[in-house]
């Protein structure tokens, strides 16, 4: 997995925000999943941008984060939505 790769949703995931933080229903497998504040912004910048390259920008410019760490932690993240099939990563 890179930057570069682009952001696909799944559709039978519904995302509701409350008091700041972003909680996931995956119809398909009936589990919920909670995100905390940064979380949250990851998924938002994610609905709002293309590719991962495009959230990285976003969230270097919102973060004081060295590049490398926000890289790491940002594709970790990615991963971890792909494997509970809540994202696919093209």
């Amino acid at each position: 997995m890179d930057l570069k790769q682009k952001i696909i949703f799944s559709e039978s995931v519904f995302a509701q925000e409350v008091d700041g933080e972003m909680v996931l229903l995956d119809m398909n497998s009936e589990n919920y999943f909670g995100l905390d504040e940064v979380g949250t912004t990851i998924w938002q910048a994610m609905q709002e941008k293309e590719t991962l390259q495009d959230v990285y920008d976003a969230m270097i410019e919102q973060y004081e984060v060295a590049p490398d760490v926000l890289e790491n932690d940002l594709l970790e993240f990615a991963e971890k939505l792909r494997e509970s099939g809540l994202i696919e990563i093209k």
